[in-house]
């Protein structure tokens, strides 16, 4: 079982790096798309991601400060770098070296300039969100532009599993889980969602079902769930599987007020 989830736009370069650690998979890849961000203008990229004039400077600062090699001087671990409502419900900088192994295994972070990282992945600083129509090397977006690596890189990790084993839990955004091509994934997909009860009508709440995700991650890593039905279990912070309303296939938590 492999759980995929989005990385964040917000970041703490000063979280501490655990002494063990890996170098993205794609990193020459990535070197690419950072050599067209480093072309550029501040104005310029400020137009593309929609940011303002001060995000954009510090992201043209951070293109031309991105250099290889990543060590544990200039680069963090992708699980303690980012900081996101994501990341909050995830809460790694508590996790031990045990929980830290599980992940490395069983986690994986969608990346626009990385592709796809595992949790102790080096990174540095960056921005470029999944669906940003940066055109580079003749491709007119990063979807054309990663094309199946992040979706063969996948399959990879589940030859390792056995069958009954082989389900990917989708944790991600709409926006990063399309960077993987679900009909050639060799195995089946789950998304797991999650809603609140108001009243008589079930409502999602954008930063609530963000941290959500994060945490239905840290369950999952905390104990140790490798069948994707144990999922079901999840009861935290309220919620309760519904199977009335859930599919095979999307799977609905809900909490009542």
């Amino acid at each position: 079982m492999l759980i995929v989830i989005s990385p964040s736009k917000r970041m703490d370069i000063d979280k501490s790096t655990p002494p063990f650690y890996t170098i993205p998979k794609f990193i020459e890849e990535a070197q690419v798309l950072n050599k067209k961000l480093r072309t550029i203008s501040k104005k310029k990229l400020g137009i593309l991601m929609k940011i303002n004039k001060e995000i954009a400077q510090l992201n043209v600062e951070r293109n031309h400060e991105w250099c290889p090699p990543f060590t544990p001087d200039n680069a963090k671990t992708a699980i303690h770098l980012f900081q996101g409502d994501v990341y909050l419900g995830l809460n790694a900088i508590d996790f031990a070296e045990s929980d830290l192994e599980f992940a490395q295994k069983s986690l994986r972070i969608l990346s626009g300039l990385y592709g796809l990282l595992l949790p102790l992945d080096l990174i540095q600083p960056y921005r470029l969100e999944m669906g940003t129509s940066l055109k580079v090397r003749r491709k007119n977006n990063l979807y054309e532009y990663w094309g199946d690596k992040i979706t063969t890189e996948l399959n990879q990790s589940f030859q390792e599993q056995s069958d009954s084993d082989r389900v990917l839990i989708n944790l991600a955004s709409n926006e990063y889980f399309k960077s993987i091509n679900a009909k050639k994934l060799n195995a089946p997909v789950i998304t797991p969602s999650f809603k609140e009860q108001r009243g008589d009508a079930l409502k999602v709440i954008g930063f609530v079902a963000k941290k959500n995700r994060g945490l239905m991650s840290r369950y999952i890593i905390k104990n140790r769930i490798t069948s994707a039905e144990d999922i079901k279990s999840f009861d935290w912070e309220g919620y309760q599987y519904d199977p009335k309303i859930s599919t095979e296939t999307d799977w609905v938590f809900v909490r009542s007020s």
